[in-house]
């Protein structure tokens, strides 16, 4: 008898097309670009054939996700709300606001800061004993000093301090914990600590500023006494009294005539050099009076002396007599020509000392001025310290009374409208949701995993479309599978 076997037959009989026709109204288009990607038909073949996998695929993947999300970390969160009214805070902190909606805005806001700052979150960690929660120090590999901050840090994250919409003024303090217990304990501890310490904050807080006040007005009072003592210790050394007209005008006149006495006597000194330098350089540009008398004389005898010669000869008396009266003359001229030349050099170096010591006094006078500068910029430092000393206690004193005044005005009003109790359902993780993204992830899966597979690693020919598409082959008929039985021999 043989045994049965499956033959793959495409099935469904269909009348027998055309084929001119169908040859002739071919499109021009190739079929890979008339007919893009797979078609309904192929991918329904296709999750067909794998529909068993496909369905393991999905199941495993649900069951992941849903034992994923059963041991999950559960996270609660507890709620505590307070009520603040800032109408009830200290006088003296919200005197001379000119907009009340936003002091009160800036004031929760610094409420709220303050519920999660160390002064209030330490104590906490400390009452509820979290440096010894293994949840709030993992991770913590420093020495002891640094563990509280860390598990504060650590608790800050777990911390959200929520304010009123628009102009509520109730506060929600939300603790997350890993168990509910802790949870309520964190927010209820903490509306209690921070209570606590506003209170101690808010207690007689306009009296406790006035006393600051008495004290910050003395020791403003003791600034001013001792900025006069300098001003009068200053005035007693250095004689100045008056610092705010300018005392130095006579020296600065002074310094500026010296000035121009030094520029005069460089100038005289320059002249005498050119003089000195051309007396030694040409005797003959002497402007003497006497020194042109004498070479005017001397030419004359000179002029005479040659015509004599010429008349006479060399030995006549007459000659002789006018040589030594031109021996004479020029005797008188070298001696007037070296008197000149002394004089040069005398007024050379007296202009050369009168410059000295003209520039010495300048430089004095200069010297003078400066130390009158400073000993003005140093009394007008005191002065302006003293008038500054005298501004500012002046106006804390003109604001004194006002400060009195505040001191019995109403304390800050903070209650807690709710505690928290222990939640009876886990804020996180959201199991329904997760549950659901999970299998739907499966299904996507379920339904892309074998589409993948037959496409990259196992492609099969399972219906007309593959034929049509792949092979550009036309199917002309289709049948049902058949079924055919082995008969053993």
């Amino acid at each position: 008898m043989k045994a049965r076997r499956n033959l793959p037959v495409l099935a469904v009989a269909n009348p027998m097309p055309n084929v001119g026709a169908t040859l002739a109204e071919e499109p021009s288009l190739p079929p890979e670009f008339d007919s893009p990607g797979l078609s309904l038909l192929q991918i329904y073949s296709i999750l067909r054939a794998y529909r068993l996998q496909a369905l393991i695929i999905a199941v495993v993947i649900s069951l992941i996700a849903a034992v994923t999300v059963h041991f999950l970390p559960k996270t609660y969160i507890a709620v505590t709300t307070l009520m603040v009214d800032p109408d009830g805070t200290d006088p003296l902190a919200n005197a001379g606001t000119q907009n009340q909606s936003v002091s009160v805005f800036n004031y929760m806001a610094t409420e709220a800061q303050l519920m999660v700052s160390p002064e209030v979150l330490l104590p906490v960690i400390d009452q509820l004993q979290l440096t010894k929660d293994p949840t709030y120090t993992a991770g913590f590999n420093g020495d002891a000093n640094g563990l509280r901050e860390h598990v504060r840090e650590v608790l800050a994250k777990n911390i959200e301090i929520r304010q009123g919409e628009f102009t509520s003024q109730l506060i929600a303090i939300d603790a997350s914990a890993r168990t509910s217990q802790l949870a309520a304990q964190l927010a209820n501890t903490l509306a209690d600590v921070y209570l606590t310490q506003q209170r101690r904050r808010v207690t007689g807080p306009a009296s406790e500023r006035a006393k600051r006040y008495t004290v910050e007005l003395a020791e403003l009072k003791d600034k001013v006494r001792i900025a006069q003592d300098q001003v009068t210790a200053f005035r007693q050394r250095t004689g100045v009294t008056d610092t705010s007209e300018k005392n130095i005008s006579v020296e600065q006149q002074l310094l500026g005539i010296l000035q121009g006495k030094l520029q005069d006597a460089q100038v005289a000194r320059r002249t005498a050099e050119v003089k000195a330098m051309a007396q030694a350089n040409d005797s003959n540009a002497s402007t003497s009076l006497v020194v042109l008398n004498l070479k005017e004389l001397l030419n004359t005898q000179q002029t005479q002396l040659a015509q004599m010669r010429t008349t006479f000869g060399a030995q006549h008396p007459k000659v002789r007599e006018l040589q030594s009266q031109i021996d004479a003359t020029q005797s008188n001229l070298d001696r007037e020509l070296s008197n000149v030349s002394n004089n040069s050099n005398a007024e050379l170096v007296a202009a050369r000392q009168l410059e000295a010591k003209l520039r010495v006094a300048v430089e004095e006078q200069r010297a003078k001025v400066l130390g009158v500068n400073k000993l003005e910029d140093e009394g007008m430092k005191y002065e302006l310290e003293l008038e500054s000393a005298q501004s500012v206690y002046k106006r804390a004193l003109d604001g004194y009374d006002e400060i009195m005044f505040a001191t019995g005005g109403r304390t800050a009003n903070i209650s807690v409208v709710s505690s928290a109790i222990p939640p009876q359902q886990p804020a996180k993780p959201k199991t329904v949701k997760l549950l659901a993204a999970g299998i739907a992830a499966g299904i996507l899966l379920g339904l892309i995993a074998p589409l993948c597979y037959e496409l990259l690693l196992n492609r099969r020919v399972r219906c007309r479309d593959d034929f049509e598409r792949g092979f550009d082959v036309p199917v002309l008929i289709e049948f049902d599978r058949i079924i055919t039985a082995r008969v053993a021999t």
